[in-house]
């Protein structure tokens, strides 16, 4: 199987960003080994644990490649890892050579791709760019989340290495183009709710749009509530 580089590993602190607003995004470079919970990375935190974090979004994967993409068309920002608040950051491996449900090596921790990233908008706050969540959406760099199915000590030293792939018909870029361009098309929302390896919560929401015909509301996601993220 194949191995990666892995180029920087990142954890960070919930803070206020205004507003009532609580987030993490603001990730910092980690040198040293730490261990892989089946709840997040060491002492990462969550800015809101309600829509981040969890045992299906336990590991923010980015790939370092697309900041070319955001430096292109927001020159005035030095678009670099760890400015979409990722944990993981490689080169050479994107949304459409990695498939939901695959399983990768990494230290002595074993993870499994459980769901793209829904992106939400904290990075509209973080970077001052109105729009920002849905142009991620739309371009379809979106990242991806990992389950930890075995924790264990990770280092930016560990390659990341993939031991088994069991769904190669699904690739985050498929399940991305499924959920969110062709939101009601019927035989890949069909594959999304069928494929055990997704998550949950995107399985469920594939099964409520083939049952009502319907979309959700993406605004409080994409937009924000004023009470959305605020600390009790």
């Amino acid at each position: 199987m194949s191995a990666w580089v892995v180029q920087g590993v990142f954890i960070g602190k919930a803070e206020d960003i205004g507003g009532g607003l609580s987030s993490a995004i603001d990730k910092r470079p980690i040198d040293h080994r730490l261990w892989l919970w089946p709840q997040g990375l060491g002492s990462d935190e969550q800015g809101d644990p309600r829509f981040h974090g969890g045992p299906e979004r336990a590991l923010h994967h980015y790939p370092a490649e697309h900041y070319a993409y955001w430096r292109k068309h927001f020159p005035q920002l030095a678009w670099k890892a760890p400015s979409f608040g990722e944990n993981l950051s490689t080169c050479g491996l994107t949304e459409e050579q990695v498939c939901i449900g695959d399983i990768f090596r990494w230290g002595q921790a074993f993870i499994q791709v459980s769901q793209p990233r829904s992106p939400c908008y904290r990075l509209s706050r973080r970077w001052g760019i109105p729009g920002l969540p849905e142009q991620v959406q739309e371009s379809g760099r979106c990242g991806w989340f990992y389950r930890v199915l075995r924790p264990g000590f990770v280092s930016a030293d560990d390659s990341l290495e993939l031991i088994q792939r069991s769904y190669p018909g699904l690739t985050v870029a498929h399940a991305v183009q499924s959920f969110f361009h062709s939101p009601l098309e019927h035989a890949g929302l069909q594959q999304l709710r069928e494929c055990a390896a997704l998550s949950a919560r995107w399985r469920d929401t594939a099964g409520k749009r083939l049952a009502s015909g319907q979309l959700e509301d993406w605004s409080s996601r994409l937009q924000g509530l004023p009470l959305e993220g605020m600390r009790a």
